[in-house]
């Protein structure tokens, strides 16, 4: 895998840096967004800019490229796979507790509407 999802010599960087510390933060972005009851649309300018600080941290602290395109993309891809998870997960506690009455939870990401 490496030279498609990480371009350091160890896969241990790429899921300390872009998957622990990047996820993270995409969670908490993610969380954020989604308990000010806004959009889910909202997160990607908020993890494209968060794709970026990931990648200055593989160059600044491991020797990565910094202005590569497809490392870039590779972990914005995986932030916002996170970001969104955490959006909806946080969106789906919102609804069962907020209207309780109206909706119940069927899994961690999803609701339904309560039968009369």
């Amino acid at each position: 895998m490496q030279g498609i999802l990480y371009e350091e010599h160890s896969a241990w960087l790429f899921i300390l840096v872009t998957i622990i510390m990047g996820g993270a933060a995409a969670w908490a972005s993610g969380r954020a967004i989604a308990l000010t009851w806004r959009p889910f649309w909202q997160l990607f300018p908020t993890l494209a800019f968060l794709g970026f600080a990931v990648r200055f941290i593989h160059f600044s602290c491991f020797g990565g490229t910094l202005l590569t395109v497809h490392f870039y993309l590779v972990d914005t891809a995986i932030v916002t796979i996170i970001g969104l998870l955490g959006w909806r997960y946080t969106r789906t506690s919102q609804m069962i507790t907020q209207y309780a009455w109206l909706y119940e939870r069927t899994g961690p990401l999803t609701w339904r509407t309560r039968p009369s």
